[in-house]
């Protein structure tokens, strides 16, 4: 069975992996010069929620039900763009990260938007017509960190986000690409997302690239439920290789106001976590 990306987005998952990425650019604009964007598994760009089944009613639902203020720049900034694409306050349409990263993107940066399904690609494609800092390709991502990195800016981000419709396997690929990717380019701030249905999993992951060497990692995880629950997906994280200047501030500052919100009388946890580095 194929992902299906509308039913699961603006899930809690999302909401986690989204005020991430907007958190780490955020940081990476602070600087004037240029980023170059690269996004391995982008999707359509939007989607259409709220609908019979999908998963966004605990998710960016109940977030956006808040009335206070959020008390983090990235929440802000994350519910800024969610609210953009619902101006009348009906949540309809959640963005997917190829949208949050335009967004936040500038004049002078480039971006690589990488889908692998035709249709999806064909919508992302529609999406981005006429904007010349962006480039759609119908191709496999982990194919394309390779062919694409690095760039000649040097600076900027890769986000590696698989469905894990074959778990075991794209585990691997993912911590392949993590070392391949910081090898090659060690100026490069490359975040992978993955899911968490059984915690050991997590953990051999993050022991793979520290045994493998990389120099400079970051583990940040969202658990609303327990994690030996049979819920199906108990939570998720990110690792993120040479992680921007004060990020790991942010989300120690910001997981736990989306676990607040999100898990259901307080079930799970957070954790942020240098695997590596200082």
């Amino acid at each position: 069975m194929k992902y299906r990306h509308a039913f699961h987005a603006g899930n809690f998952a999302d909401v986690m992996k989204h005020v991430a990425l907007v958190a780490a650019l955020q940081r990476l604009t602070e600087k004037d010069r240029a980023l170059y964007l690269l996004d391995t598994h982008a999707g359509r760009g939007r989607y259409e929620i709220g609908g019979p089944g999908g998963e966004s009613a605990q998710g960016i639902g109940r977030l956006a039900a808040l009335s206070a203020a959020p008390s983090h720049p990235a929440l802000a900034r994350y519910l800024e763009l969610v609210r953009a694409l619902n101006p009348d306050g009906a949540l309809r349409a959640y963005p997917g990260s190829p949208l949050i990263e335009a967004a936040l993107m500038r004049p002078g940066d480039r971006a690589a938007f990488c889908e692998l399904q035709g249709a999806e690609a064909d919508a992302l494609k529609r999406e981005f017509r006429g904007d010349a800092r962006i480039g759609v390709h119908e191709r496999d991502g982990f194919e394309a960190l390779q062919a694409l990195l690095p760039p000649r800016e040097k600076r900027g981000l890769a986000l590696i986000d698989p469905p894990y419709e074959d778990a075991d396997g794209d585990f691997t690929r993912v911590a392949a690409a993590l070392v391949d990717t910081a090898t090659r380019w060690p100026q490069g701030v490359v975040m992978a997302w993955y899911p968490i249905k059984q915690g050991f999993v997590a953990a051999r992951l993050h022991r793979r690239l520290v045994d493998a060497g990389v120099k400079r990692l970051l583990a940040a995880e969202l658990c609303v439920h327990p994690d030996d629950s049979r819920a199906g997906l108990n939570g998720s994280g990110i690792l993120t290789v040479n992680p921007p200047w004060q990020f790991e501030q942010d989300l120690r500052r910001v997981l736990p106001l989306l676990h607040e919100t999100l898990a259901e009388r307080g079930a799970g946890r957070t954790r942020v976590a240098v695997l590596a580095g200082d």
